[in-house]
């Protein structure tokens, strides 16, 4: 998911679905069916949280075998999800005595292959949370736990999984079935901070002591190539150098490196954890005054000051060679040593420009060390 400059305000817009809701309600309607019932159109089901939600059929049938199935268009609102408008199916077929719910990946959704994330290798990538809204969904109540396998299908999802993270999380074949609220928030990015978090968990469970977390494809690769690093110990972090650095605090690994181009390692040495413009720009008067601590003289940062992108004052600095970048990625070690206080981790802080080249770098060095 990425945002532009002109990022809606989120309070103003509609929110949809998570396709962990999508398929509960196909379920609950393919299981009412199963039990001799009609295909309940819409059908209401129950979010984590307690509210109750009605969503409308696209399709639906009988298998001939005793099973049924339903599908459920997402609508995710107005966030830009990748997954707006795919198909959801859950095809439900009776299984044997004593084996209760069990769940199966049918085309388009993923197989995990990978240790690390909440649901074992070789299973569905259907999340904890849908999985237990769908067992809620095929409960009546009695206490009884039926026996029937849940296949959960996504219309085109392998092809639409190559545009999310799956692949580095060892998710294969398709999409994961998510959601914790079952509510999508428009560019709240909550899929991608909880897709920075399980490529954690990842590397951790791989056993792997050294993680990058880029800003960018540039700065990965450009990282990735210094390093030698396998792909699962690179985080595609994007603009939440917060979410990534926090949840390391609490999930250390041995080695921490953040790598990004100019604008954004400038503004985590300005304090900025969202990197996002819509956080707002970096203080041209502050690098002006980093220029004047680089050896700049008072004219020049006066220049400086008047630029209107950090890329045009490191071509200021460069000309007269003046090294910026040591300033700002000393800066910007502090700031995340800061939030990574107490972990113990090893950090590194990596500047490249838009070719990937690297500017400057800072550590690796303990964050329990003054930087």
């Amino acid at each position: 998911m990425t945002h532009t400059r002109n990022t809606p305000d989120p309070a103003s817009l509609r929110r949809g679905w998570t396709t962990g809701s999508c398929a509960t309600a196909a379920a609950r309607a393919a299981w009412v069916a199963m039990r001799g019932g009609d295909f309940p159109d819409p059908v209401t089901i129950t979010l984590p949280a307690g509210q109750e939600v009605a969503f409308s059929l696209a399709a639906h049938g009988h298998d001939g075998a005793g099973g049924a199935w339903a599908c459920v268009i997402k609508d995710a609102g107005d966030d830009p999800d990748v997954t707006h408008g795919a198909l959801v199916r859950v095809d439900l077929a009776p299984a044997a005595p004593g084996t209760g719910i069990t769940f199966r990946a049918g085309p388009g959704v993923g197989t995990v292959t990978l240790p690390g994330l909440p649901i074992a290798v070789g299973e569905p990538a259907i999340n904890p949370v849908p999985r237990r809204m769908i067992r809620t969904a095929l409960n009546e109540g009695d206490g009884r736990v039926p026996d029937v396998q849940v296949t959960v299908s996504v219309a085109d999802g392998e092809r639409l999984a190559r545009r999310t993270l799956n692949g580095r999380l060892g998710i294969v074949g398709g999409l994961s079935i998510l959601g914790t609220t079952g509510i999508v928030v428009p560019f709240s990015c909550a899929a991608w901070i909880d897709s920075i978090h399980r490529g954690v968990d990842v590397a951790r469970a791989m056993g792997l002591v050294h993680v990058v977390g880029s800003t960018g494809d540039v700065s990965e690769r450009a990282a990735r190539a210094l390093y030698g690093l396998p792909e699962e110990a690179m985080i595609e972090m994007g603009d939440f150098a917060g979410g990534m650095l926090k949840y390391l605090r609490r999930h250390p690994v041995p080695r921490v490196t953040v790598a990004g181009g100019v604008a954004k390692i400038s503004k985590l040495a300005q304090g900025f954890l969202d990197l996002h413009s819509r956080r707002g720009r970096a203080d041209m008067a502050e690098l002006a005054r980093d220029a004047a601590r680089a050896g700049a003289d008072a004219d020049l940062a006066a220049r400086i000051a008047q630029t209107h992108t950090v890329a045009a004052a490191f071509t200021l600095t460069a000309a007269a060679e003046i090294d910026l970048g040591a300033v700002i990625t000393r800066r910007a070690w502090g700031v995340a040593r800061d939030v990574l206080a107490g972990s113990g981790c090893a950090l590194d802080i990596l500047m490249f420009d838009r070719a990937g080249t690297l500017v400057s770098r800072h550590g690796p060095r303990p964050v329990d060390e003054d930087g």
